[in-house]
């Protein structure tokens, strides 16, 4: 197949748009989305005309004080709790490092609650975003013991083994809300349960180690429910990159009588847990990107989980049956509805991300976050799979701007992509196969292998 086959489409219309060059289907709303033009607007004022610093006294440093109670107000109501208990911070993984690491340290330094000679234990599921799995390994390094919760073969984790991993010194259990890779939502109401029963069991036998429960929502915004008191969360992660607003800017929400231990110091900003000038503008947009999120989830005539569902069923239909050798990744359903994560057997990802983004197309191959090493998604591997469906992973994430036919052009150059790709690849796998056929193809690209008693790097 010549290379000539593959001829660039006219697709400059309006609902192609990409976030930086107005050209192409973008389709990784899961790693970035544009600013919506509201949130821009409730942005605009606090740059220049409502600048003054809100710990100042004077008029100026009110209105700003004022605009960050107003905002803190919204994001409380939308996650059921009270505005002292929401802190605002530079992102969802600075919220996370805040949650984990204040709580462990505020544990630890608390020996009447008889963790005994080590520092307590934490399980985490393990699947978790990077930020929650490196934060737990830098624990581990401190003194701390961590477990992984598995998950079963479409991503959801194994209750039971969960129950069984919970010991008399396990203090925090971090399960993610959505997965930022295949999409799995897990079960948050009976993961509450389970703490709440351990809490109960441990009150009645004398153990007064508290436990409490973590979630990353950075993804599930926009998609979920967002009542932190349904699951009984005592840390809950959300963030404005994956809302339609502004960058390096989220909220951590910490129940009342939680112990966090502050990882910045200076001027005592945000219940001295966060301390530094406080981004307004950016602490403004956040709750308007919330609060159109909300609203955009699921209104009286239907909502934008609604449209988003029905597109990404009908894209995974065509994979599927239009592209042989083709995986569905993550439950079928317990999934967000903008995500679409599948393994393309016998091609690389990266090559097929290169590809596509030379016809206009933008797609990732897991997390935006993770795209500079070559390592193999940890994610998949979870799910029971071999390191060649890891390597083949692709994820489209929809957005508001996606339509039918920015699915449709990319069916009409995605077969002849995989097509021209499988060519040029020494892998040759069957769908059911379970372990790695050609190690030695993976050697040098970060991946630690081992079939057979050797190893490949």
């Amino acid at each position: 197949m010549s290379d000539n086959t593959f001829k660039k489409k006219d697709v400059k219309r309006v609902n192609f748009s990409r976030p930086n060059d107005g050209v192409g289907v973008y389709l990784d709303y899961a790693g970035a989305t544009p600013m919506d033009p509201e949130v821009k607007h409730a942005m605009e004022p606090y740059f220049e005309d409502k600048f003054g610093n809100p710990a100042a006294l004077y008029r100026d440093g009110r209105l700003a004080k004022d605009a960050i109670d107003e905002s803190r107000k919204t994001i409380a109501r939308i996650l059921n709790c009270r505005e002292s208990e929401i802190i605002f911070t530079a992102g969802s993984t600075e919220a996370d490092n805040i949650a984990l690491f204040g709580v462990a340290e505020a544990v630890a330094g608390n020996r009447a609650w008889g963790i005994g000679n080590g520092n307590g234990h934490l399980i985490i599921s393990a699947i978790e975003h990077h930020v929650v799995l490196n934060s737990a390994e830098a624990l581990k390094r401190k003194g701390f013991e961590v477990s992984l919760a598995p998950v079963d073969a479409e991503g959801i984790v194994n209750l039971d083994e969960l129950k069984k991993l919970i010991r008399s010194d396990t203090f925090l259990v971090s399960v993610m809300y959505a997965n930022n890779e295949i999409g799995t939502i897990q079960p948050l109401y009976e993961i509450g349960k389970i703490i709440k029963q351990v809490r109960e069991a441990r009150k009645a036998s004398g153990n007064n180690l508290p436990i409490y429960f973590h979630s990353d929502g950075a993804q599930a915004v926009g998609a979920c429910d967002l009542d932190t008191q349904k699951p009984g969360l005592d840390l809950f992660v959300i963030s404005g990159s994956k809302i339609y607003g502004p960058k390096a800017i989220g909220a951590l929400y910490i129940r009342r009588g939680t112990p966090v231990r502050p990882m910045f110091f200076g001027g005592g900003q945000e219940n001295n847990l966060r301390s530094g000038t406080e981004n307004v503008p950016a602490i403004v947009g956040l709750a308007k990107a919330l609060e159109l999120a909300e609203a955009k989830r699921n209104p009286p005539t239907g909502g934008e989980n609604t449209r988003l569902i029905k597109l990404r069923d009908y894209f995974i239909k065509r994979l599927v049956t239009e592209i042989p050798k083709t995986i569905l990744n993550g439950h079928a359903t317990r999934r967000l509805p903008n995500n679409v994560n599948v393994s393309i057997l016998d091609i690389e990802g990266e090559a097929a991300v290169l590809y596509l983004d030379a016809h206009s197309i933008s797609i990732s191959t897991g997390s935006a976050c993770t795209s500079l090493t070559l390592d193999p998604s940890h994610v998949i591997l979870a799910l029971g799979r071999p390191y060649e469906h890891a390597h083949s992973s692709l994820r489209f994430s929809l957005g508001r701007k996606t339509t039918k036919e920015d699915i449709d052009y990319v069916m009409e150059v995605l077969p002849q992509v995989i097509a021209r790709l499988r060519q040029i690849s020494p892998l040759n796998m069957k769908v059911d196969q379970k372990e790695i056929s050609h190690p030695e193809a993976f050697a040098g690209q970060g991946a630690r292998v081992k079939v057979g008693g050797q190893k490949y790097k």
